[in-house]
């Protein structure tokens, strides 16, 4: 070995006389060198963050669509009128009841734990007859007056419409077809249409006026009179609603009333996204939702009550 080719030979330690390792470049990273992973030096390219949001997001909505929202049960608060409240009534509609008894226990603790004065029902309980008793008797652990009025499946399934009225008596409410009752506990009149007669049923005065239609885009038949509240379903919220877009899908007697809270000649229509699906176990932006509403009277309405209350 030549004397050029010794001063190439790497540096020893002077006691062991092994050669000592090369010290890193100033500009060389120590971690790349410790880990042998040059991959580390850069993480994850634009190009890779790129096929992750691609592949993920869709992913991820899939996801929430099937598994989450069909029964991630929400509940929606609303005041509608001037002043105090003076009632407490929850809403929901369009349960779909499919045998998940769990879901509908579910649903009957939520009411319960709000602690409603009336509980109203915006129609569509099975789609089947074969589940109508379980659907009921999970129904009958409704701990306020239950009012309700059909859909349009409750006619298709051929339900024992006698059989719900007896489950809806039992927790001291009623099942509306075209009728009318007035609460004795708060001063609300409850008008129930089955929306196959428009303008059938005239509200009385001295009341707040609450009309159950299963159908958003009916309420032009309620007639002249006006109403406090004017509760609807049917629409599912459209079960999947895109951004900017809204409701992906509205069956028939919708129009452009899909999901919320609407200001109408009548009054103010509320349309309830639902309880359970039809067709496709989906959600997308769109829970399943119970509408707890805190109504207040008018003056007039709140004179009369108060002129009607035992004094002394």
């Amino acid at each position: 070995m030549n004397n050029r080719e010794r001063g190439k030979e790497a540096p020893s330690d002077p006691v062991s006389g092994n050669p000592t390792p090369e010290a890193p470049a100033a500009n060389r990273p120590v971690g790349a060198l410790s880990t042998g992973m040059p991959g580390l030096r850069r993480g994850l390219s634009r190009r890779t963050w790129l096929r992750l949001g691609i592949y993920g997001l869709p992913a991820l909505a899939v996801a929430d669509s099937l598994w989450l929202e069909p029964r991630w049960l929400a509940v929606r608060r609303l005041r509608l009128g001037p002043g105090e409240p003076a009632c407490r009534l929850a809403f929901f509609t369009d349960l779909h009841h499919k045998g998940d008894r769990t879901y509908l226990e579910r649903v009957v603790r939520r009411l319960n734990a709000l602690r409603p004065d009336l509980v109203c029902f915006g129609g569509d309980l099975v789609e089947e007859a074969e589940h109508l008793e379980e659907a009921l008797e999970g129904l009958r652990e409704i701990q306020a007056p239950l009012y309700g009025v059909p859909g349009n499946h409750d006619y298709w399934s051929g339900a024992d419409f006698a059989q719900i009225e007896r489950a809806f008596e039992a927790t001291g409410g009623a099942w509306l077809l075209d009728r009318t009752v007035r609460l004795r506990s708060v001063p609300v009149e409850v008008l129930g249409y089955t929306c196959r007669r428009p303008g059938c049923l005239q509200p009385g005065p001295g009341v707040a006026r609450v009309a159950l239609i299963h159908y958003p885009a009916w309420f032009p038949n309620l007639g002249p009179q006006r109403f406090d509240a004017i509760l609807a379903g049917h629409s599912h919220g459209g079960q999947v609603r895109l951004p900017f877009v809204g409701a992906l899908i509205k069956p028939f007697g919708v129009g452009e009333y899909e999901l919320g809270l609407y200001a109408t000649p009548v009054g103010p229509l509320y349309v309830g996204a639902g309880i359970g699906w039809f067709y496709l176990p989906v959600r997308f932006r769109c829970r399943p939702e119970i509408t707890l509403i805190e109504l207040a009277l008018s003056r007039e309405v709140a004179h009369t009550a108060d002129a009607q209350r035992p004094h002394g």
